[in-house]
């Protein structure tokens, strides 16, 4: 269920300890702020794959294609802003890879007193969460101002993935091929699918494929919508294809993934 009140959580509470709702590239209606602040991973946001570790703060704005793999070893909290709060939360996606310490301090203090409040759940909490996402959200500001954090300038590669991931987060529902993409790109599947593996080690295929498998499983797993009608949103042919679809890349059923989220 979509909540429209900003909040903190942790990355189990995010997922809800499916890793598949991290790991999977996809989109989302909320914006994320993800404050890592123990372990090494990957990162896939902006059209590029990255190396991410402690002490990073990524910038997800919403329906910005991401995917996060972090390790079972990893902790980190994560700034939730939903559509329509009124926070000016940053627009453009982000790695800071943060080297001071003080604003290291600065953000966990900011943090960890936006968590004592969501806690503590005292009249006017979603008026004091905003306040707490404000000053959080300025601190981001700052630090993407920084020359030091300032990214470069993405290939070409980068650049084609980049616009591939939006049109991949627009359109995911309709029937529409890797192919039917790279047309509407007007580049060839080949190039398409070459600048993609250089920039995120993933093929244009995959991209796509696990964006529809997030959303399979997300469907799934939290509503009760019928497979079939499930099948018939994401753009499949039949019922029995989304089945196959479900079965080649988890092993189970549709049927069964669903008893198993319940």
């Amino acid at each position: 269920m979509y909540d429209p009140n900003l909040r903190i959580l942790t990355l189990p509470q995010l997922t809800g300890g499916q890793d598949w709702r991290l790991s999977l590239a996809h989109d989302r209606p909320e914006s994320l702020m993800i404050w890592i602040t123990r372990g090494q991973g990957r990162l896939l946001l902006a059209g590029q794959r990255r190396g991410v570790g402690t002490h990073n703060a990524i910038v997800v704005p919403a329906g910005q294609l991401f995917a996060l793999e972090l390790g079972r070893q990893g902790v980190a909290q994560v700034m939730v802003v939903p559509q329509g709060t009124g926070l000016v939360f940053p627009q453009t996606p982000a790695q800071l890879r943060i080297r001071q310490q003080d604003a290291m301090s600065e953000l966990t203090v900011l943090m960890e007193a936006a968590t004592r409040e969501q806690q503590k759940n005292r009249p006017l909490l979603n008026t004091a969460m905003d306040a707490h996402g404000a000053l959080i959200s300025v601190w981001l500001q700052r630090q993407m101002a920084l020359e030091e954090h300032v990214a470069p300038r993405p290939n070409a590669a980068a650049r084609l993935t980049q616009a591939y991931s939006l049109r991949i987060s627009e359109h995911f529902q309709q029937p529409m091929t890797m192919a039917d993409h790279a047309a509407a790109l007007q580049v060839t599947p080949t190039h398409l699918t070459r600048a993609c593996k250089a920039a995120t080690g993933k093929t244009a295929a995959e991209l796509l494929t696990e964006r529809i498998l997030y959303e399979a499983r997300h469907l799934l797993s939290s509503s009760t919508v019928p497979a079939q009608d499930i099948a018939r949103f994401l753009g499949f042919g039949s019922a029995a294809y989304f089945t196959r679809f479900i079965l080649h890349h988890t092993k189970t059923t549709p049927s069964k993934l669903r008893k198993t989220a319940a």
